[in-house]
C-alpha cells in the first residue's frame, strides 16, 4: 500500500550524473518524492527559498558551497525544510560549520543508497544524522570545551596552541576584548596573537583569517 503522504524531497546536486541517479533512487520508494531537482550551486537561496519540500538533499559539491557562504542559515530560507548533506568528507570544522548553518543530516562520502534514504526519513521526522567519528566534535563544541582543537591537516599553516584556540573565537566574531575577558589574557596580548596569525596565514583581516581557516580545515 502506498503511503498517503509521501516525503517531498528537493535534490540539489552539483553533479548531474549523481543527481539523475539519485532521482531515480527515490522516485522508486513509495514514501519518497522527488519535487525538484537542481544543479545550480550559483545562488544557493533562490534555489532553496521557494521550495516546498520536507528536505532538501544537497551533494558535496552543493553542501561545500553553503559551508562557505558566511552567514547563510537554511532555517531562514526555509524554515520548514530540514537539509541533508550526502557525500562529505569527515572534517570536524565542515562538519560544525554545516550543522551551524541549520543542517540537519550529514552522511560522509562512503555512505550507501540505503544510508542516503534512512537518512532522508530520519531527517524528515525531525531526527537528526550524524557520523559516530564527528560526535565529539559536536559534543565538545555544544559543552565549550576550550581545549577542543581540530586535527589540523600537515598542509595547514603551523599555527601555535594559543592561536588554534583563538579560531573559533574569532570565527564566533568575539571582539579583541572579549576574548582578552574569556582567556584572562591582556587585550594588547590577543591583538599580538591575531596579528601574527594574519601574517601567518596571509589573511588581511579577522573574516579572511576565518574564511581561509574553513577551507583549510583549521578552525570551527
Amino acid at each position: 500500500m502506498i503511503p498517503a503522504i509521501r516525503i517531498k524531497v528537493l535534490l540539489v546536486v552539483g553533479n548531474h550524473l549523481l543527481s539523475k541517479a539519485l532521482g531515480r533512487i527515490l522516485q522508486k520508494r513509495p514514501d519518497m518524492s522527488v519535487i525538484g531537482q537542481s544543479a545550480d550551486i550559483s545562488n544557493l537561496a533562490q534555489v532553496i527559498t521557494p521550495s516546498e519540500s520536507d528536505v532538501i538533499l544537497l551533494d558535496s559539491v552543493a553542501g561545500t558551497a553553503l559551508i562557505r557562504c558566511s552567514g547563510m542559515r537554511m532555517r531562514d530560507l526555509n524554515p520548514n525544510a530540514q537539509v541533508l548533506m550526502i557525500g562529505m568528507d569527515a572534517d570536524e570544522c565542515a562538519f560544525l560549520k554545516a550543522v551551524r548553518a541549520g543542517v540537519r543530516g550529514y552522511l560522509l562520502n562512503e555512505a550507501s543508497a540505503a544510508d542516503v534514504l534512512a537518512a532522508i526519513r530520519s531527517v524528515a521526522r525531525g531526527e537528526a544524522v550524524c557520523p559516530p567519528r564527528l560526535g565529539k566534535a559536536l559534543f565538545d563544541t555544544v559543552a565549550g570545551a576550550r581545549d577542543f582543537i581540530p586535527n589540523l591537516p600537515q598542509t595547514a599553516p603551523r599555527l601555535t596552541r594559543r592561536q588554534q584556540e583563538l579560531l573559533p573565537m574569532i570565527a564566533r566574531g568575539l571582539t579583541n576584548k572579549e576574548i582578552a575577558s574569556y582567556l584572562n589574557l591582556s587585550e594588547q596580548t590577543v591583538k599580538n596573537h591575531i596579528h601574527r596569525m594574519l601574517r601567518k596565514m596571509g589573511a588581511n583581516d579577522r573574516l579572511q583569517v576565518t574564511e581561509i581557516a574553513g577551507v583549510e580545515g583549521l578552525a570551527t
